[in-house]
């Protein structure tokens, strides 16, 4: 019998088809477990409530929500300057803006720095959104006990209102959603975009805002005082920055600031924005009040502008956030704008509280106090009230011993 070369290379090949054939059905079975077991895990039912569910997904979605309302002001200011330098010193920074300057084929000297500000800005934006990324998921860390403590409440919260028949409708929940978009202009649906870039499901937002307003319409019909909830109040469970909070009531206040203005230098050599940064850092440094800050910016050749009173809402994100955290007499870490490098300084706050004057504002202050006393007897009402639902209910807690989760109930 003689050795055919040609068939015994086909054998070859039809079990080596065959046997890449068996492996990348494993591959993908193993892929598809794999994705059954993370939506199993996410599904996965953590707590029973009277017999209704919380799964592991709604604690995680419930505890970066909560981590929304962290001050991230504070890890922006620590990180942001040390994060710039380290981008610009990159060598690879160069490059980058050549590939970018050259697919936007600038005609002029005054395009390319118009391009070069852009890039700049992009970087810049990148990195912030990265910081406040970074500043959030630090901040979510431990928020899970509180999440699954808030969730019970909740469940319990909204099993009374369908007893009494008072439960809060998807129109009323869809309505103070597309309030609080429309006020920072955007559309219901952006405002869900905008939370889903920030890790939060609209989902587990509604969830908490159906709870309240049916809790609300549970103890007005229960006690038969009027709940002091207003969509502020649900407001204040936004992102600060949207709802105007800034983590400091911003609407409340006026804030006194200065502005310095290094201007970015032609083209982008290496550590040329880096020089600039260190001009103002210098500047920081040396700042010692209001007083010292035009003839510091004029010691570095920068530009000068005393603002005076500006509200909050009209400054950019993440200046508006720095300058809330900040204190009076306070200038924030260096960033770059739109014309070059920013120093903005504090020099007061003001809080414009409405008070009223007179006769009139003395009776607009006593009918105050009465409003908040009556408030607060309802809420010693309302809270007793949950405490007696939580200790009627059957709550069975089915997460792992060293989670400490169980232990938070």
């Amino acid at each position: 019998m003689s050795f055919d070369p040609t068939y015994a290379l086909k054998f070859m090949a039809r079990h080596w088809l065959r046997g890449m054939a068996c492996i990348l059905a494993g591959l993908t079975s193993l892929g598809l477990a794999s994705a059954a077991m993370a939506a199993s895990s996410e599904n996965a039912i953590v707590v029973l409530v009277n017999d209704d569910p919380i799964t592991a997904y709604e604690i995680t979605q419930r505890g970066k929500l909560l981590a929304l309302n962290a001050n991230i002001g504070g890890y922006i200011k620590e990180n942001a300057k040390k994060r710039w330098e380290k981008l610009v010193k990159n060598p690879k920074i160069n490059d980058e803006f050549r590939a970018y300057a050259t697919k936007r084929n600038p005609k002029s000297q005054a395009e390319l720095k118009k391009i070069q500000q852009e890039f700049i800005r992009d970087k810049q934006k990148a990195m912030m959104q990265q910081l406040q990324r970074e500043a959030q998921a630090q901040a979510a860390k431990g928020t899970e006990k509180k999440a699954i403590q808030e969730l019970v409440e909740e469940r319990l919260k909204l099993q009374a209102a369908k007893q009494n028949n008072v439960e809060a409708s998807d129109e009323q929940v869809t309505n103070i959603i597309s309030g609080i978009a429309q006020r920072n202009k955007m559309t219901a649906a952006q405002f869900a975009d905008h939370m889903a870039k920030r890790g939060v499901d609209i989902a587990t937002m509604r969830q908490r805002f159906k709870a309240m307003l049916s809790w609300n319409s549970v103890v007005r019909r229960r006690f038969g005082f009027q709940v002091q909830g207003t969509e502020r109040d649900i407001e204040r469970f936004v992102d600060p920055a949207l709802s105007g909070d800034g983590g400091g009531a911003a609407e409340n206040v006026i804030l006194n600031i200065q502005k310095v203005t290094l201007a970015m230098p032609d083209g982008l050599a290496q550590g040329a924005v880096a020089s600039q940064l260190a001009k103002a850092d210098q500047v920081r440094r040396k700042f010692s009040g209001c007083k010292s800050t035009k003839k510091l910016a004029n010691s570095v050749g920068g530009k000068f502008e005393d603002l005076g009173a500006q509200n909050p809402s009209s400054i950019p994100e993440p200046t508006r956030t720095l300058l809330l955290s900040a204190d009076s007499g306070e200038m924030i870490p260096p960033s770059v704008g739109p014309d070059g490098v920013e120093l903005w300084a504090v020099c007061s706050k003001k809080d414009v509280a409405k008070k009223g004057g007179g006769a009139a504002g003395a009776e607009e202050s006593e009918g105050s106090e009465k409003s908040q006393r009556r408030s607060r007897e309802l809420e010693i009402l309302a809270r007793k009230h949950l405490k007696d639902l939580r200790q009627d209910a059957t709550i069975d807690c089915r997460a792992e011993a060293k989670s400490g989760l169980c232990q938070a109930l």
